[in-house]
């Protein structure tokens, strides 16, 4: 298996993830919703990505960058290293791999 297919795979997992920890905490509805969404979009990024389908890459690219910027504003305001530094440190992740990725192609 490709590591792009892995790397999106795994920040789709774990935004989905975040948002129903965010739900369950805080009882965030907007977490729940945004973190679904996002997790659901780069899971099946991460499985396009690995049918080689192009349109998969610009997809996860985006939402990466969404999820980056998101939470970069957040960290400026407060610094926590959970979620928003490691989410800024995936979606940075999952930027790069991608770029790399569809470069190759």
């Amino acid at each position: 298996m490709n590591i792009t297919v892995i790397i999106v795979l795994l920040f789709g997992i774990f935004s989905l993830t975040g948002g129903i920890i965010g739900y369950t905490k805080a009882g965030s509805v907007p977490s729940l919703v945004a973190g679904s969404v996002s997790g659901i979009l780069l899971i099946l990024s991460a499985i396009g990505l690995s049918r080689n389908y192009m349109a998969a890459s610009y997809v996860a690219l985006l939402v990466a960058l969404l999820l980056g910027a998101r939470f970069v504003m957040t960290i400026i305001k407060n610094f926590k290293v959970m979620p928003d530094l490691i989410m800024i440190l995936f979606s940075a992740t999952t930027i790069v791999a991608v770029i790399i990725y569809v470069v190759k192609k």
